[in-house]
């Protein structure tokens, strides 16, 4: 069964950086996107960014468009979100998902999801 692990979280001033791993297993993922989505306290889960596992093609949100990264590490079986100028609305515990097909935003069309890892910007 499909695995996802997220790790990398922590607390960090704004202007900082930090970059968050999803550990995935269980199946091979060629043929699948991989995303970041975020929820912070009160709100609803929002997309950030996704990546084809494939061909490396990538989306984000305009929110973070310019300051964060994705990428993967296909040899690991290993999803990145490098995150540079963070903000304090960055705020918010950001899960990793995989779904087969193409990128899509709604996190509802994404079939495996990680626990969750919390990434706290202080002002």
């Amino acid at each position: 069964q499909v695995q996802l692990v997220e790790s990398g979280g922590g607390l960090v001033q704004a202007g900082g950086s930090l970059r968050l791993s999803c550990a995935a297993s269980g199946r091979t993922f060629s043929g699948y996107a991989m995303g970041w989505f975020r929820q912070a306290p009160g709100k609803e889960r929002d997309f950030v960014s996704a990546i084809n596992w494939d061909y490396g093609n990538t989306y984000y949100a305009n929110s973070v468009k310019g300051r964060f990264t994705i990428s993967r590490d296909n040899a690991k079986n290993t999803l990145y979100l490098q995150m540079n100028s963070l903000k304090s609305e960055d705020t918010a515990v950001y899960y990793c998902a995989a779904r087969r097909g193409a990128i899509a935003t709604n996190n509802y069309r994404y079939d495996y999801w990680g626990q969750g890892t919390q990434v706290t910007v202080s002002s």
